[in-house]
């Protein structure tokens, strides 16, 4: 195969050394055409400036050959071309016998060699536009349509001398000479159509091919006269004319094929109606003028089909215009909120920061937009970011920029504005967007970041804008504020936020994650029948990371529902081998929004169960009230189908949250924990104490057990007891901790540890965690 290359390339290169010389033979050959045919008034015979022009022309002939074997046979351009030239060299050829004879007839076999020439040279053009467009364009065909009729009608006008006869039918040498210059102007008005297309690589040098069928027009006009008038003598300067248009030719078909991949530029705009503009001003003249003279009635039909068909060309041509309008329009505009979009954006701002005054950049993100989508189906995100667009929209001045960049994020430029005026901005856009929305009949209420950059204070560009203010958002939505403004401290935090959410990626599949178990001891007793997980990120450089450092990351980059299931597994085998070892003991794992939202969860975990062997009462389903509001039918179907299976439900950080507590009658729950922020204030604010108690009570009476969070002292642990709270969690008794160490915990354990709890005595040593 290799050998089977080289030898092509090997072919190739000898291919292209011949073209070489053969151009450089080419154009000594014209050179001396040129200057045998202007000195053949001075003395020099016909026959020298015959003679070189025929030799430059089976030159040519020899180029286009020797691109055909280069290309191959396959390709009809190069052969039909290379043909054509071969032709009408052939026909030239056939003259040379008048400078030693008398004058042949007209027509004559020599002209035959010239009639086929243009036939195939259109035949050629047509290969070209459908070897790329695989259907010949209806602007090509109309255009060409429209340029024929048009300077044939001019061409009637013109050759009408020719034509006329006295009385009877045009001879037929006075329509093969009109048939020359009609070809000619039918290829123009080719060349012109494909000139005006779109999509079609015609080389590097199409103008080449234009030039050279200009000067066969020209010369077969004027060849026309000669041979119906005096007659037509081989070897003067006319023939210059055909020698140097196929040159050309042949240069356009090299430069055509060694490049075929380069693209012209398409004619636009109002050059692209060059060519029914000119037909339509020729078919004109051509009206004008019968109304003052007799011209044959040909070219008025003509000149009446060139007018028609440039209306039709221009009516179509205005269609086309107004839908390249509308998609402009689409290709700027987001298909969703109505908004321009980021390729509007990148098109606009520069133009708008050009003028050198202040501006200020916002980007805006919805928070947790991700469980909207998910609790309520995409329909009703969408229509969630349709009235978020209008709610901005109507807070913006007239010249500021509104564009969604896509997803849940907007981008606003503000127009004179510095950190004070942008700040106030943003206050004002996230104040419209706290007023709920009504989204399936459910008033909901989304909150934003905004980031905010300044022109040109902190960029003088979009690109370096958009990065500053996308890296502000962040720093707003991970501190809560509602916005920030970007400082040159913001660098090392996004940085840091992208590394850390490929590492947490990498994380999710390198067993980086690691469970730590606190226990929820029962009050009255001291029993221990479950525990928590507490998911821990055991970094390879940073160490043991908690939560906060990286779970609003996953939430924020959509990894949470890989994470829950991660720490589920984890957290179910742990649960397998207590059972094996004796200790039955149930673990709680936390859901977040977002992981409840999947619609096989509840059969997913029943298997995960199934395989350990474990009953469901091993595992029990923390969720937040967040969760509860968002979505009360989609909360009430899943956690009936997880109780339905015998999977506990409890919610987290009971109190919290602002909320109905109808929730509680109609959600199957089975437990409620208590915050800590109610525990802790409880021994020393006796409301406190009293919403703790009453909360025990309300617990009860609907039939649901309650944890109390964050037990940090004796005296509390106490309290809650005498409350009647059903269990606790807390440094107090344990801190969370790994598996190996709560396994030494429990262990260690006795009755004089749990009387010394229940009566306010020291706690039991806690075993640190390990690392």
């Amino acid at each position: 195969m290799e050998l089977r290359a080289a030898r092509g390339q090997s072919r190739t290169n000898r291919s292209l050394r011949a073209h070489t010389w053969l151009l450089w033979l080419l154009g000594a050959l014209v050179a001396c055409s040129v200057a045998a045919s202007l000195l053949t008034g001075l003395g020099v015979p016909l026959a020298v400036s015959a003679g070189t022009n025929v030799l430059a022309q089976w030159v040519t002939v020899l180029l286009c050959w020797v691109e055909v074997r280069r290309v191959g046979l396959g390709r009809y351009l190069e052969l039909l071309v290379a043909a054509a030239v071969t032709a009408f060299a052939a026909g030239y050829t056939a003259y040379l016998v008048t400078l030693a004879g008398p004058a042949l007839p007209f027509p004559s076999v020599a002209d035959a060699g010239h009639l086929l020439f243009n036939p195939l040279i259109l035949a050629a053009l047509f290969v070209l536009v459908y070897r790329q467009l695989r259907t010949l364009s209806w602007a090509v065909t109309l255009d060409s349509a429209v340029g024929v009729f048009g300077a044939a009608a001019v061409l009637s006008v013109v050759l009408g001398p020719v034509l006329e006869t006295d009385g009877g039918l045009p001879s037929v040498g006075s329509l093969v000479a009109v048939a020359y210059s009609s070809w000619d102007l039918t290829m123009m008005a080719v060349v012109a159509g494909i000139a005006a297309a779109r999509g079609l690589s015609v080389g590097r040098n199409w103008n080449l091919l234009i030039l050279g069928l200009l000067s066969f027009t020209v010369t077969d006009t004027v060849f026309a006269f000669q041979v119906t008038g005096p007659g037509y003598t081989i070897g003067t300067p006319l023939d210059l004319g055909w020698t140097v248009g196929l040159a050309l030719m042949a240069v356009w078909l090299r430069s055509s094929t060694l490049q075929p991949g380069t693209p012209t530029r398409p004619v636009r705009g109002a050059w692209a109606m060059v060519v029914p503009s000119i037909a339509m001003v020729c078919g004109l003249v051509v009206l004008v003028t019968a109304s003052q003279i007799p011209v044959p009635v040909t070219a008025v039909f003509l000149a009446s089909l060139a007018l028609v068909g440039a209306t039709i060309r221009t009516i179509l041509a205005f269609r086309e215009l107004g839908r390249m309008v509308n998609l402009r329009t689409q290709t700027r505009t987001d298909d969703l909120t109505g908004l321009p979009n980021r390729r509007a954006l990148y098109a606009d701002v520069p133009g708008l920061l050009s003028g050198g005054h202040r501006r200020a950049l916002l980007v805006l993100d919805l928070d947790r937009f991700k469980e909207v989508n998910d609790s309520l189906g995409h329909d009703a995100g969408d229509r969630l970011l349709v009235q978020v667009g209008e709610r901005l929209a109507a807070q913006l001045g007239p010249d500021d920029l509104l564009a969604r960049l896509g997803g849940d994020e907007f981008a606003i430029l503000l127009a004179e504005a510095g950190a004070v005026e942008a700040e106030a901005a943003a206050v004002t856009l996230l104040d419209a967007l706290a007023v709920p929305f009504t989204l399936a009949g459910i008033a909901l209420t989304t909150t934003a970041s905004v980031g905010i950059a300044l022109y040109p204070a902190q960029g003088g560009d979009l690109r370096v804008l958009l990065r500053k203010s996308d890296m502000a958002m962040y720093k707003a939505k991970a501190a809560r504020s509602g916005h920030h403004v970007y400082r040159t401290s913001d660098d090392s935090h996004g940085d840091t936020r992208l590394r850390t959410l490929e590492e947490l990626r990498n994380a999710l599949t390198g067993h980086e994650l690691v469970l730590h178990y606190q226990p929820k001891i029962e009050l009255a007793s001291g029993a221990v029948h479950g525990v928590e997980a507490l998911v821990r990120w055991q970094h390879p450089v940073r160490g043991l990371l908690f939560p906060d450092a990286f779970l609003a990351l996953a939430e924020e980059s959509g990894l949470m529902p890989d994470l829950t299931q991660v720490v589920l597994a984890q957290a179910l085998d742990q649960a397998a081998r207590w059972h094996a070892g004796g200790q039955p003991l149930s673990v709680a794992v936390n859901f977040s929004g977002s992981s409840l939202v999947d619609e096989g969860l509840p059969e997913r975990i029943g298997a995960m169960l199934g395989a350990r062997g474990l009953p469901a009462t091993s595992l029990q389903v923390e969720v937040t009230e967040d969760f509860l509001m968002a979505d009360r039918a989609r909360a009430h179907d899943i956690l009936s189908r997880l109780r339905a299976r015998g999977v506990r439900i409890a919610v987290d950080d009971f109190g919290t949250g602002y909320s109905s507590l109808a929730y509680l009658r109609d959600l199957p729950i089975d437990q409620l924990k208590l915050d800590r922020s109610f525990v802790v204030p409880m021994t020393s604010d006796a409301r406190a104490a009293a919403l703790v108690s009453s909360t025990v009570i309300l617990a009860h009476s609907l039939g649901l057990t309650m944890v109390a969070e964050g037990i940090e002292d004796g005296e509390s642990y106490a309290a809650l007891a005498r409350y009647g709270c059903d269990q606790g969690q807390g440094y107090y008794m344990s801190r969370p901790v790994p598996a190996a160490d709560f396994d030494v915990w429990l262990a260690r354990r006795h009755p004089e540890a749990m009387a010394l709890w229940r009566h306010h005595g020291e706690p039991l040593e806690v075993v640190p965690p390990a690392g």
